[in-house]
């Protein structure tokens, strides 16, 4: 099973990037700057993430002119699988612009086959370099699963299935709901790479950098996983 290492305290704040030391070298008057060092994908999402938790949002793209210059290519930058729970939009959440995020949003952010094959889209045609899968505080359908043992409804059940597969832990654990939402970040992301042979090689080469996280609703605040190693073969822990 991939483990998800690090996660930072609740009432931790995005890091961002740190940006680079002036160095005063013996450089002639006339000499050109270098060039700045490229932000991450991963680096703009954390940006964009603080100003939203500090409420210094910038304009973003979404005008005529973006609408026009979209019409005949896109290149986002980051792929967020993320629940569908009405108070986590990630473009509002990372600060994100028309055309800036492929975003695919399920009810506990649980995978099925077209989750999967959106994935792989943006990963193999639109050459995504990220993939963060997102969980979020207080979120309803994983503390239904973990508390209810039925669930009405064969499609409703389904998610409560997969979501329950990462959340089987001790009841200490159950009973912290954070805890649990973490846990099913993790199975959503075995799941992805379990079921995908597109995102393993991906991830294996380098391509896709997969990445878990948790957005607190107070706050505003995302905190991050390390990356994911491709090391899940096996089918997904569900039927």
């Amino acid at each position: 099973m991939t483990t998800l290492r690090l996660w930072v305290s609740r009432t931790a704040r995005p890091v961002l990037l740190a940006g680079a030391c002036l160095v005063f070298a013996s450089l002639s008057p006339l000499a050109a700057a270098p060039d700045p060092a490229p932000v991450s994908p991963l680096a703009r999402l954390k940006a964009g993430n603080d100003r939203y938790v500090k409420g210094t949002m910038t304009s973003v793209n979404t005008g005529a002119v973006a609408r026009q210059a979209l019409t005949g290519d896109q290149h986002p930058s980051a792929m967020v699988l993320s629940c569908a729970d009405a108070r986590v939009p990630p473009e509002f959440v990372f600060n994100a612009g028309l055309g800036d995020l492929l975003v695919v949003r399920t009810a506990g952010a649980v995978v099925d086959r077209a989750v999967m094959a959106t994935l792989e889209y943006g990963s193999e045609y639109l050459h995504i370099p990220l993939l963060v899968v997102m969980g979020h505080e207080s979120c309803d359908v994983v503390k239904a699963a973990v508390e209810s043992s039925q669930i009405e409804g064969p499609n409703l059940d389904y998610v409560a299935k997969a979501i329950r597969a990462g959340t089987m832990r001790s009841t200490a654990e159950q009973k912290e709901l954070r805890t649990a939402i973490l846990a099913n970040v993790e199975q959503v992301i075995n799941d992805a790479m379990a079921g995908s042979l597109i995102l393993r090689q991906a991830a294996a080469t380098g391509r896709l950098q997969v990445v878990g996280a948790y957005h607190d609703l107070g706050t505003g605040a995302v905190v991050f996983s390390d990356p994911v190693g491709a090391t899940a073969t096996t089918a997904p822990a569900h039927k």
